[in-house]
């Protein structure tokens, strides 16, 4: 059942006020404060933002464009997002989808049941908040990315690694973060 978005945005606020409550985070996931570790229940939470800096070629998923950073969640962990859309200007929404010889030109069908935000390829107008929770798994490379056509292309899309060799989600940086 899918709740309104004002409910929403107070827990997307909630969470990104409160700061993150886990049973053992790991070190990479200490220095994103995105990144919430539980791995008693072996989850995985992760706060996302959409934002658009005046100059940037696209808009940026938490600072980063063109895969500048990866996200690593080990198999069979549960993992939740919650997301936010702070473009003003445009919609947006997220998908995550395996990764082939190419980014689509628009978001389709989401590599694991509910990988993905509402309005897949119509996006949501800025403001919008949206939360989904899926099970990883399948270990592969992943683009979490803008599903609004051509969003993709032109840059809105992070990496998704599901390891089967890994303990704890992380974060691995590429490049670094597009300064606003």
């Amino acid at each position: 059942m899918k709740r309104p978005a004002n409910h929403l945005m107070t827990t997307f606020l909630a969470l990104s006020l409160a700061g993150p409550s886990v049973a053992q985070s790991s070190p990479a996931a200490e220095g994103a404060p995105w990144l919430a570790a539980d791995s008693a229940a072996r989850t995985a939470t992760i706060t996302l933002e959409v934002t658009a800096p005046a100059g940037s070629p696209s808009a940026l998923i938490n600072g980063y464009r063109e895969g500048g950073v990866q996200v690593v969640v080990p198999l069979r962990w549960t993992v939740t997002w919650n997301w936010i859309s702070a473009d003003s200007a445009g919609k947006h929404s997220l998908v995550l989808m395996a990764e082939r010889e190419k980014l689509p030109l628009e978001g389709g069908r989401p590599a694991f049941t509910n990988a993905m935000t509402r309005s897949v390829t119509a996006g949501l107008p800025g403001g919008q908040a949206d939360a989904t929770t899926f099970e990883a798994e399948e270990a592969g490379w992943f683009w979490l990315l803008c599903g609004v056509p051509e969003h993709a292309l032109a840059g809105e899309w992070i990496g998704v690694r599901v390891d089967p060799d890994a303990s704890m989600p992380a974060i691995k940086v590429r490049t670094p973060p597009v300064s606003p």
